[in-house]
C-alpha cells in the first residue's frame, strides 16, 4: 500500500533539493499541493513549502488512496529524484500521506489557478502568504535584513535594540502615537499627585517611537558606530502607496564623521554592497517579484557613481522646469515626489540632494559655521520610489543644541552627551520597505510588510 505512517529520511526543503540533489537521491519532502494533473497511471502533483516560487512536482502512481488528494492538501512524501523531460528535478514517490485536508471549496479566497489582485489579496493577511508573490516578497525581505545585519558587522558596527516605547519625538513632526494602559483600573491604582490621571503609569507622555537615532546616538558616544533595524511609527494621514503607520527603520550612527560627502560615500558604498550580494542571494525570488510587478530587473543605479547637488542647485533644476509639474514647486516645503523623480532622471543616477535650509530640517542637524541659515543635511533621492535616505551631521556642539528654538525641553540628556566627552557623529536612517520597493518594483508597499497598518487599517 502506498500510504504509510512512519517515514525514516529527514524533510529536505525544496529549494534544498532543487540546488542540491542529485538523480537517485531519496529525500522527503512536504508541501502544499498546488495543483493535480490525473492520468491513466500517474498522479502528478505540484507541490511547494514555501521555500522557493517554483512548484515542485511529485510523480505517484494512480490508486484509490491517491486519487483521494486535492489541491489545498498537505502531504509529505519519501521517493527517488529523478529528471523530468523539461529538465527539471521531480520526485517519483514511493511513499505519501496526507497530512490535512485543503477543504478549499468551502470558503478558502484564492483560486489555485487564479492570479489576483493585490488588493483583493490584501483582505486576507493571514491567508497570504499562501500566494507565490507574496511568499517571494518575504523572503527577499528575510535576505535583505540579513545581508544589512551581516554588511554591519563586518564594518565593525555594533546593533542596538533601540526601544519602542519613548518619551520623545525625534523628528519633531508630531506624528507620533500615545502609549497608556487601556485599564482605567490600573491608571487610577498607580495614581500619583501632580500627574494626569492618563500618565500615571509612566509619570509622564510616551510614545512609539518615530525614530531610533537619538537612542542610537546614546549608545555610539560610549560604543562607537552603530546600527539599528527596528520597527518606527508614523500617526499621519496618508494613504499613499509608500506610506504605512508601522514600518521598519534601517538606522545607523557613525562616530568622528565630520564631512557629509563621506557619509554620503559610506551610504552609497553600503547599498550597492548589500544589493549586490542580494541579487546573487535571492535571484530567482527577486525575478519573480520584478516580473509580478510587471517592473525592470535592470538596476541600473548599481553601475553608475550616484551624484551629489546641493539644495540651492536641486531647487534651481526644479525651478527652471517647474512648467513640467504636476506638484507647485515650493522652497518652504522641500520636494514632492514628482520632483524628486525628476531630479534623478535628471542627473541619470541617484542624486544626494545636500546641505537643506535649516528651517526644513528637525533641531539635532549641524548648523553651517559658515551659513547659519544651512544644515549639514542630506536626502538620498532613488528612481521609482524617491527619497530613500535620510540623514545628516549632528549638531557637536551642546552651546549651539542648548540655544535651538526646537530644542525639545526634556531632551536634557541628548545636550550632556555633547559636555562629557562628545564627539562629532553623523548618520542616517533609510525606510526598509522603500528599500524593497526599489529592488522588487512593486507599487505599493503594504506588499513588502507582512502585516501592514495604516488609516483605517490595522487587521489581525
Amino acid at each position: 500500500m502506498l500510504f504509510i505512517k512512519r517515514f525514516h529520511s529527514s524533510v529536505q526543503r525544496i529549494a534544498q533539493i532543487v540546488s542540491a540533489s542529485k538523480p537517485g537521491d531519496k529525500p522527503k519532502v512536504q508541501g502544499w499541493v498546488k495543483n493535480v494533473r490525473r492520468l491513466k497511471n500517474n498522479i502528478f502533483l505540484d507541490i511547494n513549502d514555501g521555500s522557493t516560487s517554483n512548484k515542485f512536482q511529485l510523480v505517484v502512481p494512480r490508486n484509490f488512496d491517491t486519487q483521494q488528494l486535492t489541491s489545498g492538501c498537505v502531504v509529505s512524501a519519501v521517493g527517488c529524484v529523478q529528471v523530468a523531460p523539461n529538465g527539471h528535478y521531480e520526485l517519483h514517490a514511493d511513499e505519501v500521506q496526507p497530512l490535512a485536508n485543503g477543504n478549499l471549496s468551502d470558503g478558502y479566497p484564492f483560486s489555485p489557478k487564479q492570479k489576483h489582485a493585490p488588493e483583493y489579496v490584501r483582505e486576507h493577511l493571514h491567508l497570504r502568504s499562501r500566494i507565490d508573490f507574496i511568499a517571494a516578497q518575504m523572503r527577499v525581505r528575510h535576505r535583505a535584513q540579513k545581508l544589512i545585519h551581516d554588511y554591519m558587522d563586518e564594518q565593525n558596527f555594533v546593533q542596538i535594540n533601540t526601544p519602542m516605547l519613548t518619551t520623545n519625538d525625534c523628528e519633531g513632526g508630531g506624528e507620533v502615537f500615545r502609549v497608556q494602559p487601556d485599564s482605567e483600573q490600573l491608571l487610577k491604582q498607580m495614581a500619583r499627585p501632580n500627574v494626569p490621571p492618563e500618565q500615571s503609569y509612566f509619570d509622564q507622555k510616551v510614545f512609539l517611537t518615530v525614530s531610533g537615532q537619538l537612542h542610537l546616538e546614546a549608545m555610539s558616544h560610549g560604543l562607537g558606530n552603530t546600527y539599528t533595524l527596528a520597527p518606527a511609527f508614523r500617526a499621519e494621514n496618508c494613504k499613499s502607496p509608500l506610506h504605512l503607520a508601522e514600518f521598519y527603520m534601517f538606522e545607523a550612527e557613525l562616530v568622528h564623521m565630520e564631512q557629509l560627502d563621506m557619509l554620503a560615500a559610506f551610504m552609497e558604498r553600503m547599498l550597492k554592497d548589500i544589493t549586490h550580494r542580494l541579487l546573487n542571494a535571492s535571484a530567482a525570488d527577486l525575478q519573480f517579484c520584478q516580473k509580478s510587478a510587471n517592473a525592470s530587473s535592470d538596476l541600473a543605479w548599481l553601475k553608475v557613481p550616484w551624484k551629489m547637488l546641493s539644495y540651492d542647485e536641486a531647487l534651481a533644476i526644479v525651478v527652471a522646469n517647474k512648467d513640467s509639474f504636476k506638484t507647485e514647486v515650493n522652497a518652504d516645503e522641500g520636494f514632492s515626489k514628482e520632483q524628486e523623480l525628476f531630479l534623478v532622471a535628471h542627473c541619470g543616477a541617484p542624486v544626494f540632494v545636500m546641505d537643506w535650509p535649516a528651517r526644513l530640517k528637525p533641531f539635532y542637524m549641524k548648523t553651517s559655521r559658515n551659513n547659519p541659515e544651512r544644515v549639514h543635511a542630506l536626502d538620498l533621492l532613488m528612481p521609482s520610489v524617491g527619497e530613500l535616505c535620510g540623514g545628516s551631521l549632528r549638531e557637536s556642539d551642546a552651546e549651539r543644541l542648548r540655544a535651538h528654538p526646537q530644542l525639545p525641553k526634556d531632551l536634557t540628556w541628548y545636550v550632556e552627551l555633547r559636555k562629557y566627552g562628545g564627539l562629532p557623529t553623523g548618520g542616517f536612517g533609510m525606510g526598509f520597505e522603500r528599500y524593497l520597493q526599489l529592488l522588487t518594483g512593486v507599487k505599493n508597499i503594504r506588499d513588502v510588510i507582512p502585516f501592514p497598518r495604516y488609516p483605517h487599517s490595522c487587521k489581525m
